[in-house]
């Protein structure tokens, strides 16, 4: 799986906005602490606006919030909100793909990739990242001996 520098960024700034919660943070502030370009971050803080992930203030005390608390938002609510659906093939859903032939068999292959995505993603809260306590199921994919190797 391929994470887009917009899916970084989002992530990133909705924990920093879950660890100020229900605080106020301003795209400056949120910028400098995830060490971003502002212009980029306001463009993904836009999309996140936009699909409902936070909420804006504006005026001097302005600033942005998560629109529902840290325990409630997931890891793949907020990748949706800037880069749509979790796996896409040829730009079909996994479902909506269809082949003849050796390769028949394939959607279950994709929609197989798309649910073990979505075991981890939409299953791990911004509060349990932040905390380090994510779902077991999580941690031990973390300690799989290959899990840190590249392939």
């Amino acid at each position: 799986m391929q994470i887009s520098a917009r899916g970084d960024y989002a992530v990133r700034a909705a924990l920093s906005l879950a660890q100020a919660y229900p605080s106020l943070m301003s795209a400056q502030a949120i910028a400098q602490d995830q060490e971003m370009p502002r212009k980029f971050l306001e463009a993904v803080l836009a999309d996140l606006r936009r699909a409902g992930v936070v909420r804006a203030q504006r005026g001097a005390e302005g600033g942005y919030t998560l629109s529902h608390p840290p325990r409630d938002v997931t890891i793949g609510q907020i990748l949706r909100a800037v880069d749509g659906p979790l796996a896409g093939v040829r730009g079909l859903r996994p479902e909506e793909t269809q082949y003849s032939g050796a390769a028949e068999n394939l959607p279950n292959l994709w929609v197989a990739v798309r649910a073990a995505v979505r075991e981890v993603v939409d299953e791990v809260s911004l509060a349990e990242l932040i905390s380090g306590r994510m779902p077991a199921h999580v941690r031990k994919l973390t300690t799989r001996p290959d899990a840190w190797q590249p392939r």
